[in-house]
């Protein structure tokens, strides 16, 4: 049986990165490629960039591209946008890329795209129910998934808890800015987690972002009623979550055409 490909595409405010995947397995089918994200990072100077990307691989010509990308998507469309150009607002990301590309493009928050990636093929393959995967990094990432059902742009990151933005105080980038030991940083995490579990009640939760390497450091020190573990996939979630999702993207279009 030939290998079945889709190309996952991660793009961040410093570096673009992106794989072939093999969506059977969810591992990459040829090492992965970065190239730095341009200074000027326009819609029209990332394309180009994607373009090259994809074009630096010997790809089937019918293999989706999906791009995991660093804002809340309205059905392809960028709602608003933090670590881009602002000219990214109202831009209908996979016509710009299927234009750039000539491939068919789905675009994804990149969130999510780590979520689905975790469900599929890392720590919540398998697992029914609630499933909410949470990365901390810069800020707090946030993908629910319901039996097996994404809910897309949820941005949990940004709840108010106790009269703050929530990222602001449990993110990654807050222990490291305030200098926060692995104790105190977790007892932000047990609120921030806490406050999550009250109003959502997941029967797991999933941890990702650099930081969960060190998870034997922090997550043994929440207590939670929901099962808390480590991401498997780390750093590739985002590609791996946007190949597979610009897959079955690829799928329910051609059933719809036959």
């Amino acid at each position: 049986m030939a290998q079945q490909l889709a190309f996952g595409i991660d793009i961040g405010g410093s570096g673009i990165k992106g794989a072939p995947v093999d969506l059977d397995s969810g591992e990459f089918a040829a090492d992965r490629l970065r190239i730095p994200t341009p200074d000027d990072s326009t819609p029209e100077a990332v394309a180009q960039v994607l373009a090259e990307l994809v074009g630096s691989f010997d790809l089937p010509k019918k293999a989706p591209v999906g791009v995991a990308f660093p804002a809340p998507m309205d059905h392809g469309v960028v709602r608003f946008i933090a670590n881009l150009d602002q000219s990214w607002k109202g831009v209908d990301l996979p016509a710009l890329l299927h234009d750039a590309t000539g491939r068919e493009v789905t675009a994804v928050n990149d969130a999510d795209a780590a979520g689905i990636g975790e469900q599929r093929y890392g720590a919540a393959k398998g697992k029914d129910g609630t499933v909410l995967v949470a990365t901390l990094g810069t800020g707090i990432g946030s993908a629910l998934i319901v039996d097996g059902v994404l809910v897309p742009n949820t941005e949990l990151g940004h709840l108010e808890i106790d009269g703050f933005d929530a990222e602001s105080r449990a993110a990654d980038s807050a222990r490291e800015r305030e200098g926060l030991d692995f104790p105190a940083w977790a007892e932000r995490l047990q609120r921030y987690f806490e406050t999550v579990e009250m109003l959502l009640s997941p029967d797991l939760i999933v941890v990702g972002g650099g930081i969960s390497k060190k998870h034997g450091e922090f997550l043994p020190l929440l207590n939670l009623r929901a099962k808390i573990i480590p991401a498997k996939l780390r750093n590739a979630a985002g590609i791996v979550g946007a190949a597979a999702m610009a897959a079955s993207d690829a799928t329910k279009k051609s059933k719809k055409n036959d």
